[in-house]
């Protein structure tokens, strides 16, 4: 069976670090190219906490945090901060950002606010193909929209610093039966889950390159095409609790259209989308730059969901999509964004 190498290279002994194992909330089984401290990134916000997971696993690792493999299951710790971080803290991030980035000819990045349609970034690509001349390659949805702009411009806070409990809610008002809570938050891992009333951002990914919907960005990419064009066409969308709002699973139904792969039932009642380029997002880009160069095309109104479908579909869907990921820091280094045709 292959085995994946940790991040950090020569790591000894799972008894050489001294830390306490936390409570395990979730479970997650280790996949092909994973490393400790990519799944710590991924579910617990940070590459740092990859030492909680080896402390919470430490009769599976006792060969080393080093020998993971396809199939292995970890116990993944509880996140026990709810304390949002202060403005010094998301200074701190954005300073670090544009440090990695300053001189390094980077291309614009995102998320930005759509509001702001002059940006000093010059860097030119291509832009990507219509999505019906593209393969849909991917879909997964953030908590909290990562754009700002149209109907969500409520910032919901700087969060706990690693991209949870941050960006931007639908600014309008609900009735109370569309809020009333569901028995227990859908998608819950680490850092909670999602309820009634939360908003999210769905990104539907496309790819130039020949390729299948399947999970995560690596599915947006083959051998044969290295540097594919990507476009997301991205829905913002709020969570009711009302069968007769829109369907996520529906929304998200996968076609076979004129020889693509196609999300054939994205809304197209939701406004002129606003198109531009950036590049791919998450927490993990607060402090550095994305080198993917993707076109946006963002809708400015707010589509209802039922957040019911969203939970049927987190069970069963073939991007093995099982929670709401974090957004990253809103963009507004200009030097970082491209100007709004």
């Amino acid at each position: 069976m292959k085995r994946s190498l940790a991040i950090l290279a020569g790591l000894a002994p799972l008894a050489l670090f001294p830390v306490a194992a936390a409570a395990s909330c979730e479970s997650y089984e280790v996949q092909a190219g994973d490393t400790l401290s990519s799944i710590a990134l991924d579910k617990l916000g940070s590459t740092t906490r990859y030492l909680e997971i080896a402390a919470a696993n430490s009769e599976a690792l006792q060969s080393g945090v080093d020998l993971i493999f396809p199939g292995l299951v970890l116990a993944l710790p509880c996140d026990t901060s709810n304390e949002a971080v202060s403005d010094d803290v998301i200074a701190g991030q954005r300073a670090a950002l544009r440090a990695a980035t300053d001189g390094a000819g980077f291309g614009p990045q995102a998320p930005r606010d759509l509001e702001t349609l002059v940006g000093n970034n010059e860097v030119v690509f291509g832009v990507a193909p219509a999505s019906s001349e593209m393969n849909l390659c991917n879909i997964h949805f953030h908590q909290s929209a990562e754009h700002r702009g149209g109907q969500f411009t409520t910032f919901a806070g700087n969060g706990d610093g690693q991209g949870y409990g941050t960006g931007f809610q639908y600014d309008g008002v609900l009735t109370e039966a569309e809020r009333a809570p569901l028995s227990a938050p859908i998608g819950a891992n680490s850092h909670g889950g999602l309820q009634s009333g939360d908003t999210i951002e769905i990104h539907f990914v496309h790819s130039s390159a020949l390729v299948a919907p399947g999970p995560t960005l690596g599915s947006c990419l083959n051998d044969v095409t290295g540097n594919p064009q990507l476009r997301v066409e991205t829905v913002v969308a709020v969570l009711v609790n009302d069968s007769a709002a829109a369907s996520f699973f529906q929304m998200a139904t996968i076609g076979y259209v004129g020889g693509y792969f196609q999300a054939v039932n994205i809304p197209t009642d939701l406004g002129t989308p606003i198109s531009y380029g950036g590049s791919t997002t998450g927490p993990s880009y607060n402090e550095k730059g994305s080198p993917f160069q993707v076109t946006w095309s963002v809708r400015p109104n707010v589509v209802k969901v039922d957040i019911n479908s969203v939970g049927d579909w987190l069970g069963n869907n073939v991007f093995n999509e099982t929670y709401a990921h974090g957004v990253r820091n809103l963009v507004t280094n200009p030097d970082l964004i491209s100007s709004i045709d």
